[in-house]
């Protein structure tokens, strides 16, 4: 699945009531955690003392861990809760009945407050079988080899516009995309509801105006 050698396997099973005991989780995310969540694996660590790999400025591991579900899906905000304080930085392996999902957002070390990171938006795969989920390990160091995994996972939506474009200036971009496709499919229900041709005209204009917005986006990062 990840062709990960032998040296970073861990293979450890974490109790969820360690998660209860030594996390902040609110009473709702308990429940996810006793209702969703069947067990908890921490399978791989992947560092400079595990394989090959040159240090990174930011990124000084990455665990892999595996969460096998009850039910075909999960409260996010569960994983989004570990991300925060966990303080390394984590890819998920999300399993329900032999298929699974990799799931991993880009996180960068709080300024402010109880946790070790703050924690963006997540990205991930389709569910998958366990053979055909394939991510690919591919940098010199821990830092590049952390970027790719996010973008792997982010596909076309984290694609570099541009040479060297940083994966913080992709995710904005894609954050502002995902905006504008936001109000324009909100705009695209008010045009089709209206009767006022009058009115029909002034929302066909702003969402002309969103639509070129959407444009410029990718113009922009050329």
């Amino acid at each position: 699945m990840l062709g990960l050698p032998k040296t970073t396997e861990v293979n450890k099973r974490i109790p969820k009531q360690a998660l209860h005991n030594n996390m902040q989780l609110t009473p709702m995310l308990k429940r996810v955690l006793t209702e969703q969540v069947d067990s908890i694996y921490w399978r791989n660590k992947i560092a400079d003392d595990t394989m090959n790999l040159g240090k990174g400025n930011t990124v000084t591991e990455i665990q892999i861990f595996e969460i096998r579900l009850n039910s075909s899906n999960l409260n996010t905000e569960l994983l989004r809760q570990i991300d925060k304080q966990v303080y390394y930085h984590v890819l998920f392996l999300l399993e329900y009945k032999g298929e699974y999902q990799a799931w991993i957002a880009h996180k960068e070390k709080a300024q402010t407050g109880d946790n070790a990171f703050k924690v963006h938006d997540y990205y991930h795969t389709d569910r998958l079988p366990e053979e055909q989920l394939m991510l690919k390990l591919d940098g010199m160091n821990l830092d590049t080899v952390y970027e790719n995994y996010v973008r792997q996972l982010g596909g076309k939506a984290l694609e570099a516009q541009k040479s060297g474009e940083s994966l913080e200036h992709s995710i904005e971009r894609d954050k502002k995309r995902q905006k504008l496709q936001r109000e324009i499919t909100v705009l695209e229900g008010k045009v089709r509801r209206e009767r006022q041709f009058n009115k029909q005209v002034e929302l066909n204009s702003e969402l002309k105006r969103l639509k070129r917005m959407m444009e410029a986006i990718y113009i922009d990062a050329r």
